[in-house]
């Protein structure tokens, strides 16, 4: 019980570091922020303790694995047994590239299709409405927030024709809620890494994404408050049509494309980002000593002191903070890919005691809060905006730590309402 009090302790204090940020803490909007707490709250209740969400949430979950299971078809097909998972018929052990990667392909295919069929935009709208009447932001934000429950950076596209005229504060919650949430065909990467030790994982990664925009929006509108009047303050806009395909197959074989895109980026980002964090490394392990440390620093090393207290605020157990510390520091520079697949390894080696810490962790690592996206997202986004190039760039570092704090809230919304279900820990010698 006593850890569940500290999660919603955490909740509070993440929401209070925000607020001692604020660029204007006079101007800021506390129906926003009263409003979004309890949007998160409601959500959690409905994600861990309604009665009857079990059922409904075991059928997104299994839904998604069902998915994962259909794009093992064309991986088999093309690599045959480097496509096997560890413990699968000829199978030749673990490959990240042959194994997990193609998964991002099928998934953008997938949802792409789902788009030009609007079944995602009648969903985007849905969400996009709840938002905009609940928190009372803008229609261009809740339209951009919604669509980042399914897509990643392109989310965007559909707030295209509005972007130039946001104003500041309304930048940042769209940098925010791209970077505090994952992608549909990225969640797919992540569930291949751990449904193997989490068999409910799926269910659970979907529910964050719904549960980090909330967070997302009450973080940025603690940071940056609105000071101006948005142009769709009063309503959710039209989406913009001119992104959508001209028929089914074009529309898969575009998802295809971008898939292959994400997965190519994937890659080159994890052999650059791993190299030159090893770089980093190498560099600190020679300077140790004359700081007199027996051991060698690591980048990771200390960003794992950096997030030691805010795992505590989790709500973690106490055994399990080293590990979710690292796992969350690693996230800033590595990327979530490194830290869920860490997560997956230490499930299989006994490293977690506690199933819980495996919950708040799913929540809490589910974003792409990294150093990366800063380039990605605010080069992206001024894609489409240029006239707000430097506005976006300046707001850039801002959105990384609103999207950490939005995503440790989510986390803390995890704690305060799991018990650790669905978790199937492996102890050493087992």
């Amino acid at each position: 019980m006593i850890h569940h009090l500290v999660s919603a302790v955490g909740f509070l204090a993440f929401a209070g570091i925000a607020w001692l940020l604020s660029s204007n803490r006079r101007r800021v909007s506390w129906k926003t922020i009263g409003s979004g707490m309890a949007l998160q709250l409601l959500l959690g209740t409905l994600i861990f303790r309604l009665p009857g969400s079990h059922r409904a949430f075991l059928w997104m979950n299994d839904a998604v694995l069902a998915l994962l299971n259909a794009s093992k078809a064309g991986t088999a097909f093309l690599f045959g047994p480097l496509a096997a998972a560890p413990g699968e018929p000829e199978s030749v052990g673990f490959i990240l590239i042959f194994q997990v990667l193609p998964v991002a392909i099928f998934f953008a295919a997938f949802t792409a299709a789902l788009y030009h069929l609007r079944v995602l935009q009648w969903l985007v709208r849905l969400f996009a409405r709840l938002f905009h009447r609940t928190m009372a932001i803008s229609g261009a934000e809740s339209l951009c927030g919604a669509a980042n429950i399914f897509v990643g950076v392109e989310s965007a596209l559909v707030i295209r024709p509005y972007l130039a005229g946001m104003t500041r504060s309304e930048l940042l919650c769209v940098l925010t809620t791209g970077m505090g949430t994952v992608a549909s065909s990225t969640l797919g990467v992540y569930v291949a890494f751990l449904s193997g030790a989490f068999p409910e994982i799926a269910g659970h990664l979907v529910s964050a994404s719904i549960l980090v925009i909330p967070a997302a929006v009450l973080v940025a509108k603690l940071l940056v408050p609105e000071t101006e009047t948005p142009r769709t303050l009063l309503g959710v806009p039209p989406e913009d049509e001119s992104t959508r395909s001209r028929n089914l197959m074009g529309a898969i074989i575009e998802g295809a494309m971008d898939g292959l895109k994400l997965a190519a980026g994937i890659t080159a980002l994890l052999i650059a980002v791993l190299g030159l964090v090893a770089l980093g490394d190498k560099v600190l392990g020679v300077a140790s000593p004359w700081f007199g440390l027996t051991e060698p620093l690591s980048l990771v090393r200390i960003l794992s002191w950096i997030f030691k207290p805010f795992a505590y605020l989790l709500g973690i157990q106490a055994s399990d903070v080293p590990v979710a510390s690292r796992l969350l520091g690693e996230r800033v520079i590595l990327t979530e890919v490194v830290s869920y697949r860490d997560l997956a390894q230490l499930l299989s080696s006994g490293g977690v005691t506690d199933p819980r810490t495996v919950v708040i962790l799913s929540y809490a690592l589910c974003g792409f809060a990294h150093v990366a996206s800063v380039a990605i997202f605010v080069g992206g986004t001024a894609a489409l905006a240029p006239s707000r190039r430097d506005d976006l760039a300046a707001l850039g570092w801002r959105a990384l730590l609103a999207a950490t704090l939005a995503t440790l809230m989510a986390g803390c919304v995890a704690g305060i309402f799991s018990t650790g279900e669905g978790v199937l820990l492996t102890r050493p010698g087992t």
